[in-house]
């Protein structure tokens, strides 16, 4: 039992019940009240495919989704997500909801080391289902709030609009049948 499912009687501080669904399942917890949401998801339940980089909310390497939107995993408490649902990466990729973005990704060498990449395919993911028309300027600006140290942004940006072509050009095909 790791710190984060102790209860609290076992903690000398005061944890807290929390009810969360993570990638589609329920499930109880004991959080202290400090513990940060991409913290308590990475050493408290395994799921290590958001990462901590600034700890400020500015690098966008610990994107979750909380309750369908998009949030900063380092900004959020744990405790702040009783009784909602939490997705990540592993639970968005297991469901086969990025995968047109991951081959995307695969195919134009936009991962290098991957420290970014999930929060990358987060951000990429939420545009394609709010903004299924953006241009190459407008994936440039959503995803302007994550930082790539390796790829110069070019790639990722490539396999954005491969993937927001792909789907415009079989959603036309689809209406011309």
């Amino acid at each position: 039992m790791t710190d984060q499912e102790q209860a609290p009687d076992d903690l000398a501080t005061d944890a807290r019940a929390v009810s969360i669904t993570i990638n589609g399942t329920c499930s109880q917890h004991h959080v202290q009240p400090r513990t940060h949401l991409v913290d308590f998801l990475r050493e408290g339940l395994g799921l290590k495919g958001s990462h901590l980089g600034c700890e400020h909310g500015v690098c966008g390497a610990c994107t979750v989704q909380l309750d369908g939107q998009v949030v900063r995993g380092c900004l959020v408490l744990a405790v702040q997500a009783d009784g909602r649902s939490v997705n990540t990466i592993e639970g968005l990729s297991d469901s086969g909801a990025i995968r047109e973005l991951q081959q995307a990704f695969v195919r134009h060498n936009a991962l290098q080391c991957g420290f970014c990449t999930s929060g990358m395919l987060m951000a990429a993911h939420e545009l394609l289902e709010k903004n299924p028309d953006a241009n190459r300027e407008q994936v440039r600006e959503w995803i302007s709030g994550n930082y790539c140290r390796c790829t110069g942004y070019q790639a990722i940006v490539d396999a954005i609009c491969d993937v927001l072509a792909s789907r415009k050009t079989a959603q036309r095909e689809g209406a011309a049948a």
